[in-house]
């Protein structure tokens, strides 16, 4: 039963997904000449120099992505992708849907936000409705100087310097927008409201400051032990704690507090986390 709840779940997210996306290219984008980054831009980019139908490129230029994800992630992955490139394909080729508006600022804002939106849906639900990832995986899979974010963003530089060749620079620079509005889309969708971030603090006071950080502020805290190293004051062979847990971004502040009126001198970093699970993330922030 749960598994079919959970199926039942992801056809929803990728049927919304689909429509959200079609909305957008059909009801913005593509009566302004606007275009969005990764497969979706360049099948958007073919189609208006070619005058070759959207929804067969969408479908033709995917589907190599597909098999490479069929290879790379798994056979489920590779069929509900199908079948939601499928679904946006038909979409856009038999529902009408309406011109929303002529303004160029807010057909690039809201139809980057639809689109977005639509792919994020996907995602949420097993299913991708632009391959540009399975293609950026494979590629830093294979090179040692390229991650997938370095892929993603050379990849977007030459579809939107081709663009500003094409379509001229004004689209371009539209198109541009019309991706960093699609992407903090899918971000918001993937990751919510509370982006993540974890903090490492090092400290002699440890104890202190973890009793303070889970009493007052209600937060998990793990504590290793650490020795060694170079210090203000030349090097150092005392144990010490060092603290890690994990807080919203508007948590951050709270906790450097505590740590400041605890030991001022304390070292503390922190970096941005991509998924959480689990713990006491989920808790208010005060009793």
């Amino acid at each position: 039963m749960k598994t079919i709840f959970q199926e039942a779940r992801s056809a929803v997210l990728i049927i919304l997904g689909i429509f959200s996306a079609a909305f957008g290219l059909k009801g913005f984008l593509l009566s302004s000449r606007f275009i969005d980054g990764g497969v979706t831009g360049i099948s958007m980019l073919v189609s208006d120099i070619s005058g070759w139908p959207l929804s067969i490129l969408l479908l033709v230029i995917n589907l190599p992505f597909i098999a490479i994800g069929y290879r790379q992630i798994g056979r489920k992955f590779a069929i509900k992708s199908t079948l939601g490139i499928v679904g946006l394909s038909l979409c856009l080729l038999l529902v009408k849907f309406p011109d929303v508006t002529p303004d160029k600022l807010l057909t690039a804002v809201f139809g980057g936000l639809f689109i977005g939106a639509g792919i994020g849906l996907a995602m949420r639900g097993g299913s991708v409705l632009d391959g540009t990832e399975i293609a950026a995986l494979l590629v830093s899979r294979n090179s040692h100087l390229l991650r997938v974010g370095d892929v993603i963003l050379l990849l977007n530089i030459a579809i939107f310097l081709t663009a500003a060749f094409f379509l001229g620079v004004e689209s371009a620079m539209y198109s541009i927008l019309t991706y960093v509005a699609a992407t903090k889309a899918i971000d918001f969708l993937l990751h919510g409201f509370e982006q993540y971030t974890a903090i490492n603090i090092i400290s002699e006071k440890g104890e202190d400051i973890r009793e303070a950080i889970v009493d007052k502020l209600n937060r998990g805290v793990t504590v290793f032990k650490g020795s060694g190293g170079m210090g203000t004051h030349g090097e150092t062979t005392d144990d010490r704690s060092i603290l890690y847990c994990v807080v919203t971004r508007l948590e951050i502040g709270a906790i450097k507090s505590v740590v400041a009126d605890i030991d001022p001198q304390a070292f503390v970093t922190t970096h941005a986390l991509t998924d959480v699970e689990g713990g006491l993330i989920k808790r208010p922030l005060l009793h």
